[in-house]
């Protein structure tokens, strides 16, 4: 099977700070770096390190190329990815301070002008019962939903940065939806529908260091975190994403997917980076916690 991700591809900009900035303040970054980034990018590295062939659907302007081939180098299937010439790529500005939280803006460029083409053609290539995985650092998610419903996918959503608009629209034609406490209470204001009564078959809510809650047709269980010193928290939920939907393609049991990811996520928050550090699935059966 394959998971086909239409999803953001960014320049990741890392600045270190003491802390992170409040309204008005200065603060003089101890550290710069740069690294592959953007939510669908990182959740299309997870999948394909955890064992799934993945194809992602993107965008990036001429300054992209690069992402291409760190995307190429990790295994991704980069052929859905159209180079625009009058975009800039996606950027995320992360600041991380010395506890490990993060605070991050982004500039959506190229991410916001995906061709209908591109992702049309993307999945005229699928089979039933395929994923399509989704998240909001892109638009025309509705379409996207459609098609694949009409091509019997499975169809996955990631509901972050947090939209109502772009929630609401597409969660009738959801088999999965993932999101994190905030992010739940947010959907339960906009819909008036509790998770477990939302209709989809599996929910999962990310609870941070507590751990997640799968709800699966009603029904919830929790699953607590490993207990792990968090260095950086930035991509742990694009991991937990990537490595539950491989490990479900690959035919595991949900229960089996996500203490699979739960480690995956435990391992990534002691790294320090995004794409370029997610762990792969010999570092992940490696890790002792």
């Amino acid at each position: 099977m394959a998971i086909y991700n239409l999803g953001s591809i960014n320049a990741d900009y890392f600045y270190h700070v003491p802390h992170l900035p409040g309204p008005g303040e200065t603060l003089a970054a101890t550290s710069m770096s740069r690294g592959l980034g953007g939510k669908g990018a990182n959740m299309s590295v997870a999948a394909a390190r955890a064992g799934a062939h993945t194809a992602h659907i993107g965008a990036v302007g001429e300054d992209g190329k690069w992402a291409i081939d760190r995307l190429t180098e990790f295994g991704v299937d980069t052929r859905h990815i159209t180079n625009l010439a009058d975009s800039p790529m996606g950027q995320a500005l992360i600041y991380v301070d010395d506890a490990g939280e993060n605070s991050i803006v982004l500039l959506n460029g190229a991410n916001f002008q995906i061709p209908n083409q591109t992702i049309a053609g993307a999945l005229s290539e699928a089979s039933p019962g395929d994923t399509l995985l989704m998240q909001n650092e892109t638009l025309n998610q509705l379409e996207a939903a459609k098609m694949a419903r009409s091509l019997d996918l499975y169809i996955a959503y990631a509901a972050a940065p947090f939209d109502a608009a772009a929630a609401t629209s597409v969660l009738p034609y959801l088999d999965f939806l993932i999101l994190n406490e905030i992010e739940a209470t947010q959907l339960q204001e906009a819909t008036g529908k509790t998770p477990e009564s939302l209709g989809i078959t599996d929910v999962i809510i990310t609870l941070g260091g507590q751990g997640a809650r799968w709800i699966n047709n009603g029904t919830s269980r929790d699953f607590p975190a490993m207990l792990v010193t968090p260095v950086d928290t930035t991509g742990a939920g694009d991991t937990f994403t990537g490595y539950v939907l491989a490990a479900r393609d690959r035919g595991l049991p949900m229960e089996q997917c996500i203490s699979l990811a739960m480690r995956a996520a435990a391992l990534m928050v002691t790294r320090q980076g995004t794409a370029d550090v997610i762990p792969d699935l010999k570092d992940v059966d490696e890790a002792r916690f």
